[in-house]
C-alpha cells in the first residue's frame, strides 16, 4: 500500500494525505475518533486513479492543531475552512462515523457545496447528555482513561469491540495503530462532543445524491437505525456490508471500497 506523504494546509491548521490529479474531482474521507488520515490510505490509492482523493487529519489528530472549544459545529466550521485551505470545489465527502456526523452539520452550513456525501457507519443523533445509553457510552469509553490506561494501552481491546466477523490483519494493525496514536486530550474532547448531537429534523433537507453504509455487526451504528435514516433523506441509497462491524474501510477494504466505488460511478453516469 502506497504511504503518501503527510502535507499541510496554508495556513498550517490541517494535516492531510491526498493522491491523484490535483485538478479532478475532490474526494475527501472523514475518519472517526480513533482513526487518522493514514486509515484511508487503502482508500487513497483506490481512488487515486479517478478522483482528488484527500483525507484530513481532525483538529487534534495527526499534525492538525487543536479546537479550543471542540463541538459538532466547530469540527464542521473547520471541515468549511479545510476546504476553503485546499480549493476544494464541488467535492464529495465521505465521513465515518463522528466524521459523518461533522458532514452532516456541514451539510446545513453549505447545503449545495457538495457533489455527494457518503455517510459510512453514522448516526443522525447521539441523544440526550442524561440519557442512560448515552452516559454509559461515555462511560465504558473515558472510564478506563480516569483509571490512568493509555490510548496505546487500550487500542487492542477498543478495537476489538468495534470490529465484526474475520477483519482484514492489516487493517487492523492500522486501526490498533491509529487508536493508540490518539493524544487523549483529543479523544476526550471529540468524545464529549457527541452529546446532544441531533440532526435527525435536517436529514429532509439533504438534497445531494447520499449513500448510507452500514455493517450488519455494527453495534455502534446499528444498521437498522441507519436502514430507517435513510428513509428520511430524499435521494439516499442504502448498502448494508455483511459480517462488517464499525470500521468497513479497515475490516473489509475490498468490499467498502466496492460500495463507494459503485456509487461514485452511478454520479459519474447521472452526470
Amino acid at each position: 500500500m502506497s504511504q503518501p506523504a503527510p502535507m499541510i494546509t496554508k495556513d498550517g491548521r490541517f494535516a492531510y494525505e491526498a493522491a491523484g490529479d490535483p485538478d479532478a474531482t475532490p474526494l475527501i474521507f472523514l475518519h472517526g475518533i480513533g482513526g487518522a488520515a493514514r486509515a484511508w490510505r487503502q482508500q487513497l490509492a483506490r481512488f487515486g486513479t479517478q478522483f482528488r482523493a484527500i483525507a484530513w487529519d481532525m483538529p487534534g489528530y495527526g499534525g492538525s492543531a487543536p479546537l479550543a472549544n471542540v463541538s459538532i459545529a466547530a469540527l464542521a466550521d473547520a471541515l468549511q475552512q479545510f476546504i476553503e485551505q485546499l480549493g476544494a470545489t464541488g467535492p464529495v465527502l465521505v465521513g465515518h462515523s463522528i466524521g459523518g456526523m461533522i458532514v452532516q452539520k456541514w451539510l446545513t452550513q453549505s447545503p449545495k457545496l457538495a457533489r455527494a456525501v457518503v455517510l459510512a457507519q453514522t448516526s443522525p443523533a447521539f441523544g440526550k447528555a442524561d440519557g442512560d445509553w448515552q452516559k454509559s457510552f461515555i462511560a465504558a469509553r473515558l472510564g478506563p482513561l480516569d483509571r490512568g490506561e493509555t490510548m496505546k494501552s487500550l487500542a487492542p481491546s477498543l478495537v476489538k469491540e468495534l470490529v465484526g466477523d474475520d477483519p482484514d490483519p492489516k487493517g487492523m494493525e492500522l486501526a490498533r495503530e491509529c487508536m493508540g496514536s490518539v493524544p487523549e486530550a483529543s479523544y476526550r474532547a471529540v468524545m464529549l462532543a457527541l452529546i446532544g448531537f441531533d440532526q435527525r429534523s435536517s436529514l429532509k433537507d439533504i438534497t445531494i445524491p447520499t449513500l448510507l453504509l452500514s455493517g450488519s455487526k455494527d453495534n455502534n451504528a446499528p444498521a437498522p437505525m441507519m436502514a430507517k435514516t435513510a428513509t428520511f433523506i430524499p435521494s439516499a441509497e442504502y448498502v448494508e456490508l455483511p459480517g462488517v462491524g464499525h470500521l468497513a474501510n479497515l475490516e473489509r477494504p475490498d468490499a467498502f471500497d466496492e460500495a463507494v466505488g459503485r456509487f461514485l460511478n452511478s454520479l459519474a453516469n447521472v452526470g
